[in-house]
C-alpha cells in the first residue's frame, strides 16, 4: 500500500474518534502558531482556531474535512438528501449542512447527524466562521444566524452588504437601504448601529488592522467606523464603479478592490488613515475583459479572486503580482470561494468534488481531490468482527450432513432510506449590486446575480417609466436607450424563475448627451453711476456635465474666473460687451468651455459740469416737495435737497421732485439742491414761504422754532 492509499484508506469509529481529537489538537497548535507569527491575534478567553474546511460532496452525499496543512481529507460525515452545492461551515464542537431550506447539524466528534433546522429566509447565507460562531448572514431578507451558543436570530431591518468579523467575534453589517453601519457583539442579541454612510452612497465593510472600515463608492474614500461615526475619508485616488466590491480584510498596507466593471482590481495604500503621512499611489491590475468574479478575499499576504467565466482562481501577493493561476475543477454553478480561520482561502468547485487550498503566506494552490477520497473512505461503517477471545471460542464444527434440496427463497424486500423533506422552491431574491450609469439618451444597468431560491433564475426584467425589456437569466447587464436627455429615471431589476418573479432592486441616472459643452446663460447687465455696470446670468443648461466654474469679461476689463452667479465692474466708459460662459467636466475627462451669453450696456458720458435748478416748494402736513430742473450733461446724475439735513441721493434727469418728510417751518425758509455726476457736482438755492394749497404757511407748530434755531446756529458756523 502506497503513501497515498494510506492517506486514503477506510476509517472505523476509532480512527474518527481520533481524526476529531487531532482536530482539537491541532487547532490549539494552529492558534498558538498564528498568534507568534503575527499573523492572527488570539481572541479574549483563549478561543480555538478552526482548523481546514468542510465541502460537500454532491456523489457522496457526505460532508468531508480538508485538512489545510496536509491537503488530505482526513473526515467524513454521512448527511444524505442534501441539495446540490450545500454550503458546510463549522463551529467548535458541530458542523452545519447549510441549505437554502435546511440546516442539518452534525457532531464533529462521532460524525453522526444530530437534528435538522429551518432557516429564517430560503436563500444561500454569507457565512462566517468565528469565535462564538459560526453565523449564517441571510443578506437579502436582513438576518444574522449564530449557531454557536448561545444561538440567536438577528433582525437587521433591510438587506445587508457582504459582513466582515474581528477577531473578537464581533460582525460589522452594512444596510444597504439607509446605509447604516451598525455591530453585534460576540453573544449579543441586538444590532448597534453607530454610523452611517451619507444619503445615496454605495459601499461595503472591511477590515484594516482588525478594526472595521467601510469603502464609500460614491464618495471614493475610505473611513473609520467607530462610536462617533466615520472617521474622516482618505481619498483612493481612483474612481470606482458602484458594483466595485472591496476584499474582507487588508494585505499589510495595502487593501483590494476589485471593480470588475472596469476589469480593474486595486491595492490601495491603507497606511494614511491611521498615519500623517500621504498616501502611497495605489496599484492597478488588469483583470480579463467580459468575464464575471467572485471576490476579492485576503489573508495574511495573499489576494484571491475566481474568475467565473473562465473557472479559475487568481491569486496576487499586495505588490499585485500573479502569483497561481489555477483552473478549478469539477463542473455546474460557479466555484465558491471562502477565508478560513488557519490563514488560508479555500475554493470550492460547485459539486464539492475538489477543494483548492490558497496558502495565505506565498499564494501558491494545491488541489484536493475529494472525490477520489470519497470512493476510498466509508463514514459510518462498523468496525471489522472483534478476534475471539479465550473461553469464548465458538462451538466445533459438527459433521457435514446431505443437503436437501432448498426451496427458492424470495429476496428481502429492499427498504429505501427515509430523507429529509426539502422544501418547494421560491421565486427569487432580489438582484445585488445594481448600478446605472447615464449615456447620451439611454442608461446602462449592471447586476449581481440574485439568489435562485431553489430553481434556476431564467430570466431578468428590468421596468422604468415608460418602458420594460427582458434579458436571460445570465445576463449581468443591459442598455436601456430611447430616453430622453436630462429626465431622470430610476431602472428596476428583477429575477425570475420556475416559482415566480422575486423582488426588486433598482438604481437611478440622468441620461445626459456625451460631452457636449454647456448652453449659453442669459445676462442681465446695468450701468450706474460712476461708471459701474452691474451683471447677473442665469445658470445654463449644464448638458450633464459638472459646473467647474464661469468665465465673466466686459469690454477693456479682462476675464474673471467666478463660481457665483453675479459681479460688478467699475470704471467702465461708454458701450461695452458683457460675456458669461459656463465651464463644465465630464467624470475625468477634460473641461468644456460653453456657449457664451452676452448683453451691451452703455455708460453715458458727460459733456460738461451738470446744473440743476429749483422750480418750486411745495408742503403738506409735515412734508416738503422740492421741484428741480436736472441736468446731468449726458452722464447719470443724483440729486438731493437739504433743510437742515440732506435727504439720500435719489437719480435725476430733466424734471424731478425731491421730497423732504417729517419736518415743521415758520415763514421764510432756505432750501438748497444738490446734483452730482461723474463731471462734477452743482448746487442751486432757494428761500422763501412754501406754498400750500396754492397760498402761503406761516406757522406751523413748535418744531418750526427748533428748526429755525437749528438753521440760525449753522448759518452762524
Amino acid at each position: 500500500m502506497n503513501t497515498e492509499e494510506q492517506g486514503t484508506k477506510r476509517f472505523s469509529v476509532v480512527a474518527r474518534t481520533r481524526a476529531a481529537v487531532a482536530l482539537v489538537v491541532a487547532g490549539c497548535l494552529a492558534l498558538v502558531g498564528l498568534a507568534v507569527t503575527g499573523q492572527a491575534s488570539t481572541p479574549d478567553g483563549l478561543e480555538f482556531v478552526q482548523v481546514g474546511h468542510w465541502v460537500y460532496n454532491d456523489a457522496a452525499q457526505s460532508a468531508f474535512h480538508v485538512d489545510g496543512s496536509t491537503n488530505r481529507v482526513d473526515a467524513r460525515a454521512s448527511v444524505p438528501g442534501a441539495e446540490r452545492g450545500s454550503q458546510v461551515v463549522q463551529g467548535d464542537d458541530s458542523g452545519y449542512v447549510v441549505e437554502r431550506n435546511r440546516i442539518t447539524e452534525f457532531d464533529k466528534a462521532t460524525l453522526s447527524v444530530e437534528e435538522s433546522t429551518p432557516p429564517p429566509a430560503p436563500e444561500t447565507p454569507f457565512v462566517l466562521e468565528i469565535a462564538g460562531g459560526p453565523y449564517l448572514v441571510y443578506r437579502n431578507a436582513g438576518q444574522l444566524v449564530r449557531l454557536g451558543d448561545p444561538t440567536a436570530t438577528v433582525p437587521a431591518g433591510g438587506p445587508l452588504s457582504r459582513p466582515v468579523a474581528t477577531a473578537d467575534g464581533t460582525v460589522w453589517v452594512h444596510r444597504v437601504d439607509n446605509g447604516s453601519l451598525c455591530e453585534l457583539p460576540k453573544g449579543a442579541a441586538v444590532l448597534t448601529c453607530t454610523a452611517h454612510l451619507p444619503p445615496a452612497h454605495t459601499g461595503g465593510l472591511t477590515l484594516v488592522g482588525d478594526r472595521p472600515v467601510v469603502l464609500d463608492t460614491t464618495g471614493d474614500s475610505l473611513h473609520r467606523v467607530g462610536p462617533g461615526g466615520l472617521g474622516e475619508g482618505l481619498p483612493l485616488g481612483i474612481k470606482l464603479s458602484p458594483s466595485a466590491q472591496v476584499a474582507n480584510s487588508a494585505v499589510g498596507d495595502r487593501l483590494a478592490i476589485a471593480d470588475p466593471e472596469r476589469n480593474q482590481l486595486h491595492l490601495i495604500d491603507v497606511s494614511g488613515l491611521d498615519q500623517d503621512r500621504p498616501a502611497a499611489k495605489p496599484i492597478s491590475v488588469e483583470l480579463t475583459k467580459g468575464s464575471r468574479f467572485n471576490g476579492p478575499v485576503s489573508s495574511s499576504n495573499v489576494v484571491a479572486m475566481v474568475d467565473e467565466t473562465r473557472g479559475e482562481v487568481l491569486t496576487y501577493d499586495g505588490g499585485g503580482t500573479l502569483k497561481a493561476t489555477t483552473k478549478v475543477p469539477g463542473q455546474g454553478t460557479p466555484p465558491r470561494l471562502a477565508k478560513g480561520e488557519d490563514n488560508r482561502i479555500y475554493v470550492d468547485s460547485s459539486d464539492g468534488s475538489h477543494v483548492l487550498v490558497v496558502n495565505g503566506d506565498d499564494g501558491t494552490v494545491l488541489d484536493v481531490d475529494v472525490d477520489k477520497a470519497a470512493n476510498s473512505q466509508t463514514g459510518g461503517e462498523p468496525q471489522a468482527d472483534p478476534e475471539p477471545q479465550p473461553g469464548n471460542e465458538p462451538p466445533a464444527r459438527q459433521p457435514e450432513q446431505p443437503q436437501q434440496p432448498q426451496q427458492p427463497q424470495a429476496p428481502p424486500p429492499t427498504r429505501k432510506p427515509v430523507l429529509p423533506p426539502v422544501a418547494k422552491a421560491t421565486p427569487p431574491g432580489a438582484p445585488r449590486n445594481v448600478a446605472a450609469t447615464a449615456g447620451d439618451g439611454l442608461i446602462k444597468v449592471s447586476w449581481s446575480p440574485a439568489a435562485d431560491n431553489g430553481a434556476r433564475v431564467t430570466g431578468y426584467r428590468l421596468t422604468w417609466s415608460g418602458g420594460s425589456m427582458r434579458v436571460g437569466g445570465s445576463a449581468r447587464a443591459a442598455t436601456v436607450s430611447g430616453l430622453a436627455n436630462g429626465t431622470a429615471y430610476v431602472i428596476t431589476v428583477v429575477a425570475e424563475n420556475s416559482a415566480g418573479i422575486g423582488a426588486g432592486a433598482g438604481a437611478r441616472a440622468i441620461p445626459v448627451p456625451a460631452g457636449k459643452p454647456a448652453g449659453a446663460p442669459v445676462v442681465t447687465a446695468n450701468a450706474g453711476a460712476d461708471g459701474k455696470v452691474s451683471v447677473s446670468w442665469t445658470k445654463p443648461d449644464l448638458r450633464g456635465g459638472t459646473l467647474v466654474h464661469y468665465l465673466v469679461s466686459a469690454t477693456g476689463k479682462g476675464e474673471r474666473t467666478l463660481s457665483g452667479t453675479s459681479t460688478e465692474f467699475t470704471g467702465v466708459t461708454g458701450a461695452a460687451t458683457v460675456t458669461v460662459r459656463a465651464v463644465t467636466k465630464f467624470g475625468s475627462g477634460p473641461t468644456l468651455t460653453g456657449a457664451a451669453g452676452s448683453k451691451k450696456v452703455t455708460v453715458a458720458v458727460a459733456s460738461g459740469p451738470p446744473t440743476i435748478t429749483i422750480t418750486q416748494v411745495r408742503g403738506k402736513d409735515t412734508t416738503l416737495f422740492v421741484s428741480v430742473k436736472a441736468d446731468g450733461k449726458g452722464a447719470p446724475a443724483t440729486c438731493t435737497a437739504e433743510f437742515f439735513e440732506e435727504t439720500k441721493p435719489k437719480a435725476c434727469s430733466g424734471a424731478t421732485t425731491l421730497t423732504i418728510t417729517e419736518v415743521s417751518w415758520f415763514g421764510a425758509i432756505t432750501i438748497t439742491a444738490s446734483i452730482k455726476t461723474s463731471a462734477g457736482t452743482a448746487t442751486d438755492t432757494w428761500r422763501g414761504v412754501p406754498t400750500v394749497n396754492g397760498g402761503a404757511l406761516f406757522w406751523l407748530g413748535p418744531l418750526a422754532l427748533v428748526g429755525l434755531r437749528r438753521r440760525k446756529d449753522k448759518e452762524v458756523l
